[in-house]
């Protein structure tokens, strides 16, 4: 998750991309004011994670055009890596969007989202007032991770330790004694139902950094907990790390892997039906 660096990679022409986008969308939503129009970057009918309106979309495009179009930063993913997530967000109506970070990017992914849910989950309390300053229509909170980076193999060990880690007795409100399991989070991430999930962040850069670790653990407890019919679409960011690579590989599983671009993976993880099945 991009903070206070910034992708060099052909930065202009990624952000002239993010521009029109918004764009496009922004006229298109002024149109579209019927509950029963067509679905376009998740503002069409069909019950919302949470009360919305063709305004509350515009209004926070609107703010993205005005970000990306006079700012020099711009998101840290490659046009490729976005590209992936935009495709799933053009075809998922409504979107439940959970997204672990802030950064430079959470306006774009919100515009794109306006008729849904986009949450961030942010570990820096100080870079959550930076963030929410700029652009407080962002739906966000702050996180308190209770692991470090450089315990990913003890956590590992730990995971296959303890019962309450297991697969078959994983959940995450209130589950105190497995570490990987995020058990701090609000009351109103426990209760909706994540139609795509982005994993850019904590930190997992130097040892003291939380990791992912418990990131990629819940997702795919959430994942695999899902009551609703259809898949949750998972994305992981910065795969080239180790801790990435085999947390991934440990509970997102390769095969559900059905896209992998630059440093992003895209899995498609189906609930679980046999309730004895094994992560992966």
């Amino acid at each position: 998750m991009l903070r206070k660096n910034f992708n060099s990679e052909n930065p202009w022409r990624l952000g002239l991309l993010v521009v029109c986008l918004f764009g496009g969308a922004f006229l298109i939503a002024s149109f579209l004011r019927t509950p029963n129009s067509n679905p376009l970057f998740c503002i069409g009918g069909g019950g919302l994670g949470r009360a919305g309106s063709v305004e509350e979309g515009t209004t926070i495009q609107m703010e993205a055009i005005r970000h990306y179009a006079t700012s020099q930063v711009v998101p840290q993913q490659s046009l490729g890596e976005v590209t992936v997530s935009f495709d799933v967000l053009k075809a998922t109506a409504p979107c439940n969007f959970l997204v672990f970070g802030l950064g430079h990017d959470s306006l774009m992914w919100a515009a794109l989202n306006p008729r849904g849910r986009t949450l961030f989950l942010e570990e820096d309390p100080k870079w959550y007032q930076a963030v929410l300053k700029d652009a407080p229509a962002l739906e966000a909170e702050t996180v308190a991770y209770r692991t470090q980076l450089s315990e990913a193999d003890e956590l590992l060990q730990h995971y296959r330790t303890e019962p309450l880690c297991s697969p078959t007795n994983s959940f995450l409100r209130g589950n105190s004694k497995c570490r990987l399991a995020l058990n701090m989070l609000s009351d109103k991430v426990y209760d909706t139902e994540w139609d795509l999930i982005m994993i850019d962040a904590p930190r997992g850069y130097f040892p003291e950094a939380p990791g992912r670790m418990a990131a990629i653990y819940s997702a795919a407890v959430m994942a695999r907990n899902r009551k609703g019919s259809g898949v949750t679409h998972v994305f992981l960011h910065d795969v080239d790390r180790k801790v990435e690579k085999t947390y991934a590989e440990m509970f997102l599983c390769k095969r559900n892997l059905v896209k992998a671009e630059g440093r992003l993976w895209h899995f498609e993880i189906p609930p679980v039906t046999n309730p004895n099945s094994e992560f992966c």
